[in-house]
């Protein structure tokens, strides 16, 4: 990753940003989705933006942001290209860790904008159950730690300098331990380009481990509490800047098809489609629905930013709401724009494509529905595996 000399402030950052989309990140956007290439030079272009630091703390070089202004980095970014959203959204979660528990050279990297991070939780065995990792980490007398594991997804997969890696625990007690893991550390494999249907440049693909050594001292945390550590740090950061990402695509999606409406035409009638009753009232739905849900995500800064009793739940909430809003505007823009909406050149099919994304990225909608009902009924997250 580039070298920027200063932490950029967390002001000239954000508005600076606008400058990265326009130039660098929109220019390239529909290339990323049709060749699904990572989004190489918009992450560099952000990198010397100030915005991979943006959340590291002064101290280290960063520009000591708070989550709510990482949010408005990743909703601007979502609207222009969802891939380079989510790298960069991975990137904050897997740092949350790092920046608490990481080594201090590797902090100032990403910090200066030279190291992109991320998480590598999901597995084969148990699939979006990432509080239960199936893959080892075994001691070895001559290193350390050998870890061996099959990762299913793993986002910016062999474009990150480091993942953020989950695994059983080395000796104690618990479900989950942390490591952190150069992603060119020898015995790591990439296991065939991302070929999907939304999202097509993040580069998210199964990575596996083959008795990759790590010295002892690359644990984030203590062994066996992974999953408290990814449930304080990791977990609210994903949830909530998913949902960030969500309210971008879906004004992304509501201002293109605002657009369409009010500039096609219907001859016969001496009328734009702007100008039928039912069409507005379709549009005035999606526009309802997504302003409800960015109303949602508000009260869920102002929840954490009071530490009100809901925050908890909110932060488990905004997600899933989040992502069903998305999923539901996406369909919706897609029947108001008709048959031009299928024409890549309107960008609303890229769009509905990435939308739908956030509600099968673990935490599933369906597992946040089940952890709010258990959070409301005051029974555990999570049940023990066994």
């Amino acid at each position: 990753m580039p070298h920027t000399d200063r932490a950029v402030p967390t002001k000239d950052t954000l508005e600076r940003l606008d400058d990265v989309i326009r130039d660098v990140i929109e220019p390239l956007a529909r290339q990323v989705d049709q060749e699904g290439s990572f989004p190489r030079d918009g992450i560099r272009a952000l990198a010397d933006a100030g915005a991979l630091g943006l959340l590291s703390a002064r101290e280290d070089g960063g520009a000591g942001a708070g989550l709510q202004q990482a949010a408005e980095v990743i909703e601007r970014l979502a609207g222009a290209c969802g891939s380079t959203a989510m790298v960069l959204l991975m990137h904050y979660a897997a740092a949350a860790v790092i920046e608490v528990h990481g080594p201090a050279h590797v902090r100032r990297a990403i910090a200066d904008g030279r190291h992109l991070s991320t998480l590598a939780f999901s597995e084969r065995g148990s699939r979006s159950h990432f509080w239960a990792p199936v893959g080892t980490a075994l001691p070895d007398g001559a290193y350390g730690v050998r870890l061996n594991a099959r990762k299913s997804w793993v986002t910016s997969a062999g474009r990150a300098d480091s993942y953020v890696w989950s695994s059983r625990p080395l000796r104690a007690a618990g479900p989950m331990t942390l490591w952190l893991v150069p992603s060119d550390s020898p015995g790591l494999q990439v296991c065939g380009d991302f070929d999907g249907f939304g999202l097509r440049g993040n580069a998210s693909s199964p990575v596996s481990a083959e008795d990759v050594h790590v010295p002892e001292t690359a644990r984030l945390s203590t062994d066996g509490g992974g999953l408290a550590t990814a449930l304080d740090l990791v977990l609210p950061r994903f949830l909530v800047l998913s949902a960030a990402f969500c309210a971008g695509v879906s004004e992304a999606l509501l201002t293109l098809s605002a657009d369409h409406l009010r500039t096609t035409r219907l001859d016969h009638l001496q009328q734009s489609l702007a100008e039928q009753p039912v069409t507005r009232r379709e549009y005035a739905l999606l526009r309802l629905r997504a302003d409800a849900a960015r109303a949602f995500l508000n009260d869920t800064f102002v929840a954490l930013d009071t530490a009100r009793p809901d925050a908890k739940l909110r932060v488990l909430q905004v997600k899933a709401l989040a992502a069903e809003t998305a999923a539901e505007v996406a369909d919706g823009a897609m029947r108001l724009c008709g048959g031009s909406a299928f024409r890549r050149d309107l960008g609303v099919e890229r769009r509905f494509r990435d939308a739908l994304a956030a509600r099968v990225m673990a935490p599933t909608t369906e597992a946040l529905y089940d952890f709010c009902g258990r959070a409301g009924l005051d029974l555990p997250l999570f049940e023990e595996a066994r």
